[in-house]
């Protein structure tokens, strides 16, 4: 008896929770780059914590428009009279727009932390703040 509860509660675990890895890889990625985000005291530490968040919010959105079984959303004759399913394709989109946007802002960050590093001689954020600190007096 005790046997068959176990297999049950194995067979639980890896049809609802392990078959969801993208999902647990995504919250994975998505906790690495906060926590590099918040711990982190090098700006540019920071923006690769960020980069790493926002592909987990990439990773997390393509998986919630993939359907298993699922087609290309290409409209023939052939597809509709035999009933096929299609993959939303809005999710895949909107990412393919994201990622540019990510790559931008990541560029502009950069450029920010060029110029930062020039007024300041570092791009630690602790030393910058005791700077402007020290420059406030």
């Amino acid at each position: 008896m005790e046997e068959r509860k176990w297999i049950e509660m194995m067979e639980w675990l890896f049809t609802k929770i392990l078959a969801k890895y993208n999902y647990w890889i995504s919250v994975i990625l998505m906790l690495i780059g906060f926590y590099a985000i918040i711990a982190k005291d090098n700006l540019i530490k920071k923006i690769i914590g960020l980069n790493i968040f926002q592909t987990a919010i990439f990773l997390f959105f393509i998986s919630l428009g993939a359907i298993k079984g699922g087609t290309a959303p290409i409209f023939s004759e052939e597809i509709v009279s035999k009933g096929y399913v299609y993959v939303n394709p809005l999710p895949h989109v909107l990412i393919l727009t994201a990622i540019v946007v990510a790559v931008a802002t990541a560029a502009v960050a950069l450029s920010l932390i060029i110029r930062i590093n020039e007024e300041y001689g570092t791009i630690e954020e602790s030393e910058i703040f005791e700077k402007l600190k020290e420059s406030e007096k």
